[in-house]
């Protein structure tokens, strides 16, 4: 049975679906195994993401999975970053992968690199990291340089970013603030191969339940994927999920997330201070239920791909926040879309100031 809903259900269901309220993940790798894969191309907001799902609410606590290897971060999906499981990395460029690759050789064209100078580099970086060892991306890149290898400007990035779409490469434990590219055989000893079948059914099974409600065309944003593909991992796994139409249009959710949304009403409808890239936001085709179309270029403005921090209550952003200054000085700005409702302002710095 299909139960109707408003849209501003909808975004109180998906943050109880993702543990923004509500009994929160046990840990680090147990959050982003829910969420299959949580967008991280600003590594330090990734972080923090992760971390406010998780019990201890720390961000040691994720830097823990990222040291022992139980989460990554590469490019899985879409051709953008995300940290994920370990063990999952390898399906998912498997299933996802390829149309990312299609539009690789125009960027060779473009940089100027050609499939064998990368290969070339793929020997390189084999020879540097093999036997456990591991190089932050700089690093990495100076040793590409010394191999002979041209990764000048946009080369080098090209470089790492195809390495590790096609399996070589993958960011894994915590190195000065960033990541060190470790090899991914190495670093993932026990990975997942699923057949293409099983591959599209657990995308999806994991997509609804980490995200839902959600649509399919949800689906074929968040992960990158065709329509048809879409379809046929949610007819692999509809059995296991709950639906319900909001304004005709029907969503699919993990079962328990109605009666978990029931037990913390009160907390999902409070103040959430959510950073930016945050899969509450970015987790969705039509994110219009948690920010009001009218308000979009305000989070992402001039539509430049970076995505401001959300103030968000009574499940809808109502504004965004951001840090200015440093120690004494530090200090939190929020700014409305409108107008805060009443007492949003003066709670804003003790929320921004719990943050992991």
């Amino acid at each position: 049975m299909t139960t109707t809903v408003p849209p501003r259900e909808v975004a109180l269901l998906r943050l109880v679906a993702q543990r923004v309220a509500g009994p929160p993940f046990p840990d680090a790798a147990a959050a982003v195994r829910g969420l299959l894969a949580v967008q991280a191309q600003d590594l330090p907001g990734a972080l923090t993401s992760v971390a406010l799902r998780t019990a201890d609410r720390a961000r040691a606590g994720v830097d823990a999975a990222l040291e022992s290897g139980d989460v990554v971060r590469s490019w899985p999906m879409r051709g953008t970053l995300h940290l994920t499981p370990a063990a999952d990395l390898p399906w998912m460029l498997d299933l996802l992968g390829s149309r990312a690759l299609a539009g690789a050789a125009k960027r060779r064209e473009v940089v100027g690199l050609t499939l064998d100078d990368l290969e070339r580099s793929r020997g390189v970086a084999v020879g540097a990291l093999s036997g456990g060892r591991r190089l932050g991306r700089r690093e990495l890149l100076t040793t590409l340089a010394d191999g002979g290898c041209d990764v000048a400007g946009q080369k080098g990035y090209h470089t790492l970013w195809y390495l590790s779409q096609t399996g070589t490469l993958v960011l894994g434990p915590p190195e000065a603030g960033d990541q060190a590219f470790v090899l991914l055989e190495e670093w993932i000893p026990e990975p997942r191969r699923l057949a293409r079948e099983e591959a599209l059914a657990e995308l999806a099974l994991r997509y609804f339940r980490g995200h839902g409600p959600a649509t399919v065309a949800d689906l074929v944003r968040w992960g990158g994927t065709t329509v048809r593909d879409a379809r046929a991992g949610l007819a692999l796994v509809r059995d296991r999920l709950a639906a319900v139409d909001a304004d005709g249009t029907e969503m699919y959710l993990d079962p328990e997330t109605p009666d978990r949304l029931a037990a913390c009403r009160a907390e999902a409808e409070g103040l959430h201070l959510l950073p930016g890239f945050d899969e509450v936001v970015l987790g969705y085709a039509d994110r219009t239920c948690t920010v009001p179309a009218e308000h979009a270029d305000r989070i992402v403005p001039g539509g430049n791909g970076v995505f401001r921090p959300t103030v968000v209550t009574g499940g809808c952003a109502v504004g965004t926040w951001r840090w200015t200054g440093t120690g004494a000085r530090r200090a939190v700005v929020a700014e409305p879309f409108t107008a805060f409702p009443d007492g949003v302002a003066e709670r804003v710095p003790e929320l921004a100031a719990r943050l992991p």
